[in-house]
């Protein structure tokens, strides 16, 4: 979420609204570890549902640009590789 929150430059509440009503809709899974929560698609989704978020994504790559490019400037954390997935 910190990351997320940086990127795009929303605050936590809205960030942690927007990913509830994801998690709600059964497109996001969560991970607790420690302080730390990852999110990831839910792998269990249907292959017509994966279609449309990647046909989305495409769609509006343009809009999400410079977020993506914000996360990617943050770079690798350390703890990251050791507690993610």
């Amino acid at each position: 979420m910190c990351e997320l929150t940086a990127a795009m430059g929303l605050s936590q509440p809205k960030i942690s609204r927007h990913l509830a009503l994801l998690r709600g809709a059964d497109l996001l899974q969560d991970r607790r570890q420690g302080q730390w929560v990852f999110y990831r698609i839910n792998p269990a989704l249907g292959n017509w549902a994966k279609s449309i978020l990647q046909d989305t994504l495409q769609a509006n790559r343009h809009f999400i640009e410079e977020d993506l490019h914000n996360l990617i400037q943050m770079g690798d954390r350390p703890q990251r590789a050791t507690l993610c997935c």
